[in-house]
This record gives structure tokens, C-alpha cells and sequence, in this order.
């Protein structure tokens, strides 16, 4: 009894010590597919089709166009190779769909072809992109070894890792599918925004309940971007990042301006990101966003310029993404097992092998001494 009662100490001491740090790690078997859908954000007059999106087809148009739409952005991040004990490789796979637009007086669905398909301007594929990272599995952060964003269609089958010319390197320091663990309210943490390609600070702003789970509130602003600035694989800015069109077809009538004269016009876009964190754990439990991308002239500060194509901006993508409720009840039960793996290593066991042990060492100490005072 004295023998088993120090071992049971022994595990509620070593438990805590050695075994809950080997629990606060990134998970080498991570799998996450989150959901979100544009919602009603005041853009449009049709709650249904809450986004507002540039027409690709209307170049061929003699104006311009934007439609009401409804968009679904779906994301799969799981863990790949290389992963071991100290870092684990992060595959992010996103699209974004436009699922129907307001055509006239009709709503009409749009198709999504198949990968390898050429697709038309009018398909409802409106971005994908591949991103890869590897973290230190213990602070969730990058550690430096591996930054891939894959921004070109990868044939069917071929892994993105793979494929030497459909990414640039995008290094980062900020956290992004996972914070960090023991996360505490107050303070700034950087956060890595994949259209901009930069860090941004995200603040805490306060904290909730989210399906029974403590969450804290951050928010990161991303400062606006020229996205003809961004590398691309092949050097030369994104497709659809510029258009140089009459000013008519841009709509642009005033004095001063000829209907006829080319006008060039970069894509610019900026967002708000909130995400919910369980403090613990990490684990993202819910996340929204808003992204506003819209054209206006690069020379918009040049006082030479005419001021009503300086002053002319329209959108080319505005809308405000919220994870679906199916994609935060996953998140919050994903969280709330990780919470009872610690709670098990942290409470349950210590305290159940500490007193189990204390008493069966009492025991033990008390038989042992009563029996050697009868053999003296």
C-alpha cells in the first residue's frame, strides 16, 4: 500500500508536468473545413443577395457592371508533410463561390465547371487559392521553414506542394488557422491576412459565451492595398488587377473628360477581420469578415488628373462574411474535447492520484509502523 500510494503521487505531480505540455500542441492529425456565407450588410436592397460584385463578362459590354449576389466561401486546412513532434505543416485550400446574382428581374444560379475546364467570365468560381505553412506546434506560430501561396489552378492530381511555378513565397510571423495556446484577454497579437499578404495587429476588444465556451474578441484591420502590387507566379500583375477602359464604359461623365479617353483603373481592397478565440486551446470558434475591393485610379493623389476620374471609385467586391452556425458548432465541440483532455491531465488526475495516493501512503506508513513495533 505504501508502495502503490507514492507511486499515485508520483503520477499527480508528473502528470500536470510532463504530460498536459505534450497536450498543448497543434494536432499532427488537423482537419478543419469552415463554412461562411455573405450576409445582409445594408448593400443592397435584397437580403437574400447581400454582395455586391464586379460583372467579369461586361468588358465585352459597352459599360460596366455589378451585380447583387450571394456568395460561400468554404476553407479546408489540414496537417501534411513535413509535420513531426516540433512543427506541423498546415495546408489551407479556399474558394469562394458566387452561388446566384440578380439578373433583371430574376435571380439566377450560377455553374462552377470542372477543375481542369476552361472557364468562362460568367462561371461562379470568384477566387481559390492554395496556402501552405508550417508552424512550431507548441506557440502555433510560423517557424520560418515553409510559406507557399499557390494563387494558379492546380491540375486534378497534382499536389500543390508539387508544383514549382503556381505560388509565391509568403512569409509571415502572425497566427491564422490557430492562436496560440493560454491566449489572455487584452493586448494585440499579429494576425496574418492572405489577400494582403501582411501581418496585422488584432486587438482584443472584449469578451463572450459561444455555445457554453469562454471566447475572447479580436479585431484586425487591414489598411488598403494596391493589388497590382502583390507578386503573382508569373511576375506580371493578377489578371483583373487592372483595366484600362473608356470612360463612358466606366461610367465616368463629366465636363472635362472625353467619353472616348482610356482610363486606367487598379483594384484596390481592404478588410475587417474578427475572430473569436477560445482561450485555452486556441481553437477559432467563430470568424467573420469584411472585404471591400474596388477600382479606382492609381493616380488618384495626382492633382494633374481630372478630378472626377480621381474621385471615382466602384466596387468590385463588397461583402460581409460570417461562419455558418454548422461550422461554429463544430468548432466549439472540437474546442470543448481539447478542454477536457487538459481538464482530465490538469484536475481529474492529479487531484484523484493525489488523494488516492495520500491516503493509501497513510495507510501504509501506519501498518508499517504498527507492525514493526510488534516484532520489537
Amino acid at each position: 500500500m505504501l508502495f502503490v500510494g507514492m507511486f499515485l503521487l508520483t503520477v499527480a505531480v508528473v502528470v500536470p508536468l510532463a504530460l498536459v505540455p505534450r497536450l498543448k500542441v497543434v494536432p499532427l492529425d488537423l482537419d478543419i473545413t469552415t463554412v461562411a456565407v455573405s450576409e445582409p450588410a445594408g448593400l443592397t436592397p435584397d437580403d437574400a443577395l447581400p454582395a455586391r460584385v464586379f460583372d467579369r463578362c461586361s468588358v465585352n459590354e459597352p459599360k460596366l457592371r455589378v451585380f447583387d449576389a450571394h456568395l460561400t466561401q468554404q476553407r479546408r486546412t489540414v496537417a501534411i508533410d513535413p509535420s513531426d513532434q516540433d512543427q506541423v505543416t498546415l495546408q489551407s485550400a479556399q474558394t469562394v463561390i458566387i452561388d446566384r446574382i440578380q439578373e433583371g428581374d430574376e435571380v439566377v444560379a450560377l455553374d462552377v465547371r470542372e477543375q481542369d475546364s476552361k472557364r468562362p467570365c460568367g462561371d461562379g468560381l470568384l477566387a481559390s487559392s492554395v496556402d501552405i505553412v508550417s508552424l512550431d506546434r507548441r506557440t502555433s506560430t510560423p517557424n520560418d521553414k515553409l510559406y507557399q501561396l499557390h494563387t494558379v489552378s492546380l491540375p486534378t492530381g497534382v499536389r500543390a506542394m508539387d508544383s514549382a511555378d503556381t505560388f509565391v513565397e509568403a512569409p509571415r510571423d502572425g497566427f491564422q488557422y490557430h492562436f496560440g495556446f493560454d491566449i489572455k484577454p487584452g493586448g494585440t497579437y499579429p494576425y496574418y491576412d492572405v489577400n494582403s499578404r501582411s501581418d496585422q495587429p488584432a486587438r482584443f476588444v472584449g469578451e463572450t459565451t459561444i455555445n457554453g465556451l469562454d471566447a475572447l474578441e479580436f479585431v484586425s484591420e487591414v489598411p488598403e492595398v494596391d493589388q497590382t502590387q502583390l507578386d503573382t507566379p508569373s511576375g506580371f500583375p493578377a489578371l483583373g488587377s487592372s483595366i484600362e477602359m473608356p470612360a463612358r464604359w466606366w461610367g465616368i461623365a463629366a465636363p472635362g473628360v472625353d467619353p472616348e479617353e482610356k482610363v486606367l483603373m487598379h483594384r484596390y481592397g481592404k478588410a475587417i477581420r474578427r475572430v473569436w478565440i477560445e482561450p485555452q486551446t486556441g481553437t477559432v470558434l467563430y470568424g467573420s469578415e469584411v472585404q471591400h475591393q474596388y477600382f479606382k485610379s492609381p493616380g488618384w493623389e495626382d492633382p494633374s488628373l481630372a478630378q472626377p476620374i480621381r474621385d471615382f471609385r466602384v466596387d468590385a467586391l463588397n461583402t460581409t462574411m460570417a461562419w455558418t452556425d454548422s461550422t461554429v458548432e463544430q468548432q466549439t465541440s472540437r474546442a470543448g474535447e481539447y478542454i477536457d483532455q487538459l481538464r482530465i491531465g490538469n484536475v481529474i488526475v492529479p487531484w484523484t492520484a493525489g488523494i488516492a495516493g495520500a491516503a493509501l501512503a497513510g495507510v501504509g506508513a501506519v501498518l508499517t509502523f504498527r507492525g514493526a513495533r510488534r516484532r520489537s
